[in-house]
């Protein structure tokens, strides 16, 4: 019985020492790829004259971050020819244009110039309704009926199809919490957003985003959600392999990843009560 006794001491002290070391396990990496953060939003209420993309490229698994990409000349036009110029804040990957001009329903061409080669893709700016002011909180909600969940509204466009991304930032994820809803089942009503988590208190604050966003980019961030193994951060560490609607007419093969985007998007803000 002692052997036995000090036999397993001795199993779980190597254990424990084993526990101890970091194992790294060494991976293939593919030759860095552009990513392009094209995302123009146009928050209710305010004159979306500013706008930034981001360009980067993909890069080792366990390197922390993604490095940056300078000296593209990027531009995006609209349908009566007026251009929108892009400059970057230097040695950042950060083009900014500060006299961006949203129309909603206007369609914009994005062409992006890098290194002799040229990147296209074209979208329409769409419209989002209102998020409701009346937003429920149930302190006994969740799968498992023990958490503060949160409900919030937003009043369905009946003449149209509509697709929707909602995006909630809160203090217990690193990163938002994404999710994709179409109105194939709801038509012209009100739509129902519930939102819980195990570690909501009071005090918490959470920001809820709405987008109104096309049907292409619909299915684009609902195969992203899924590629990616969870709900919040689309690129955790790095892009998936979905691709965009953004082409290189240069070289096909030498595909970017990343979309370029027109939404129109409301923003509430919730503290936990």
């Amino acid at each position: 019985m002692k052997l036995l006794q000090k036999t397993l001491i001795l199993f779980l002290l190597m254990l424990l020492t084993a526990c101890e070391d970091v194992i790294t396990v060494d991976l293939d990496t593919a030759p860095p790829r552009l990513v392009i953060d094209a995302s123009i939003d146009w928050v209710k209420n305010t004159t979306g004259n500013e706008q930034k993309i981001v360009l980067s490229t993909t890069t080792g698994y366990y390197d922390a971050a993604f490095p940056t990409v300078s000296g593209a000349v990027i531009t995006i036009t609209n349908t009566s020819n007026t251009v929108f110029e892009f400059v970057e804040t230097p040695g950042t990957g950060e083009y900014i244009c500060t006299n961006f001009a949203p129309v909603i329903g206007e369609t914009y061409n994005l062409k992006i110039v890098l290194n002799g080669e040229t990147y296209t893709a074209s979208e329409t700016l769409t419209a989002v309704p209102k998020i409701e002011d009346n937003i429920e909180q149930n302190n006994e909600g969740g799968m498992t009926g023990d958490e503060i969940e949160i409900t919030y509204y937003y009043q369905d466009n009946g003449s149209e199809v509509n697709y929707y991304l909602n995006r909630i930032t809160q203090p217990h994820t690193a990163f938002p919490e994404l999710e994709v809803e179409d109105d194939e089942h709801s038509q012209g009503n009100l739509m129902q957003e519930s939102y819980s988590h195990e570690d909501f208190k009071q005090g918490d604050a959470v920001e809820i985003k709405l987008y109104g966003i096309s049907k292409s980019y619909y299915n684009y961030m609902y195969k992203l959600i899924l590629a990616s193994g969870n709900g919040g951060n689309p690129f955790p560490t790095t892009p998936s392999a979905v691709r965009g609607n953004i082409v290189n007419q240069t070289d096909s093969k030498n595909f970017a990843f990343g979309y370029f985007r027109l939404a129109e998007l409301d923003v509430k803000n919730y503290t936990i009560k």
